[in-house]
């Protein structure tokens, strides 16, 4: 049986990379490079293999993690990679508000000189944010895309983590059951007979002839007594 998954060893490779990858970039300085990451995030945030992005904290993901490692207690190569797939789709889950609120932000830069006649400062955010719904639709439905894409593979991954482990520890409680064979099983396995061996008949009945022979001897002695 594999021995349980440690909660810290095993993830410092990926955790290793996901920091290198997020000191490749300090992000964008001027308002115009933040929003265009900010729409980018959006197009390979949610698919890409990298799971921080460079303005993302490298150890809240650390915790996340293990978290999840504590909640299903892996034990195997498997249950393992399960386990971290759960643990990184939700992680680009819980991304998805943050790439909205982007999105929105992006359209006020892009937009930031329309509506101006309206005085009602209410009224003109709500129509700059219809407006940005409106002309940015394919981004927000590539969004909502992913964000369905996302749950279901959480779920087929759940499962499968769930009947991964149910299955180890059928096969753990079988292993530990006591192999005694009974004597009812044993009757069960002959019908509820029992023969007697030559040996078992000479012993009985003094003779080297078997059971089944003096049987046949009594019923024969028996006729000519009728």
């Amino acid at each position: 049986m594999s021995a349980p998954f440690s909660a810290t060893k095993p993830s410092e490779r990926r955790l290793a990379a996901n920091r290198a990858n997020a000191q490749l970039s300090t992000g964008p300085q001027t308002p115009e490079g933040k929003a265009k990451s900010s729409l980018n995030a959006v197009k390979t945030g949610l698919t890409g293999h990298t799971v921080l992005l460079p303005s993302e904290d490298a150890e809240a993901y650390e915790t996340h993690l293990l978290q999840y490692l504590e909640r299903f207690a892996p034990v195997g190569e498997r249950e393992t990679e399960l386990v971290q797939n759960l643990a990184d789709t939700q992680w680009r889950l819980h991304r998805i508000p943050n790439l909205e609120a982007g999105l929105f932000a992006l359209g006020r830069l892009r937009y930031a000189d329309l509506f101006a006649a309206e005085p009602n400062p209410q009224i003109r955010a709500a129509m700059l944010d219809a407006h940005i719904l409106m002309t940015e639709a394919k981004h927000f439905k590539n969004l909502h895309l992913q964000e369905s894409r996302l749950r279901r593979q959480y779920r087929q991954d759940a499962q499968e983590l769930q009947e991964c482990q149910k299955q180890r520890k059928q096969e753990q409680e079988k292993q530990e059951q006591p192999k005694e064979a009974t004597p009812l099983k044993a009757l069960a396995a002959t019908g509820g007979f029992e023969f007697a061996t030559a040996e078992q008949s000479r012993d009985r009945n003094g003779s080297d002839r078997p059971a089944s022979t003096w049987s046949d001897a009594s019923v024969q002695t028996q006729a000519s007594v009728d």
